[in-house]
């Protein structure tokens, strides 16, 4: 029989996943209430922090800031604009894009659970203190700036 493997440090993938489930099972209740998906919801999150981009935000925006591959957005898309949740549409300034806004509806959906995961984020701060989760959002910064690839530079042309 195999001896088991040590490792020196915790699995930090698994904790950070840990972590994220249990901040999203105070979540998913009032997203399911509103007929939300966890995706879904992350798209409206940033449409609502985008409103007043007048031309509306791009596909490969949202996919970036909502952490959602391309092929995933595309059916996330044409869900939330059947059910009246977002509008799309060519990109006025370059007709190979679309861009997309979150129609009134979308926009009542976020300002309603804004409210209510502020609720919980408050809750959180009042459990960790204020001081405790400003070092936890810095750490969490921290790690996602030092695991981020290289951005390899490009040679001169010469």
């Amino acid at each position: 029989m195999s001896q088991p493997i040590t490792f020196a440090h915790r699995n930090l993938p698994r904790l950070l996943l840990e972590a994220r489930e249990a901040v999203l099972a105070h979540t998913r209740p009032d997203l399911r209430a509103h007929g939300l998906s966890d995706q879904q919801w992350r798209v409206l999150r940033v449409l609502g922090e985008h409103a007043q981009e007048p031309d509306g935000v791009e596909t490969g925006r949202i996919a970036r800031e909502a952490f959602l591959p391309g092929p995933s957005l595309t059916g996330v898309l044409a869900r939330m604009e059947r059910d009246g949740l977002i509008a799309r549409q060519r990109c006025p300034k370059d007709a190979r894009r679309t861009v997309v806004r979150a129609t009134p509806q979308g926009l009542r959906k976020v300002r309603v659970l804004s409210q209510t995961i502020e609720s919980h984020y408050r809750s959180v701060e009042a459990q960790l203190g204020a001081r405790r989760l400003k070092e936890l959002y810095e750490l969490l910064d921290a790690l996602i700036a030092v695991e981020q690839p290289a951005t390899p530079v490009s040679a001169p042309v010469v």
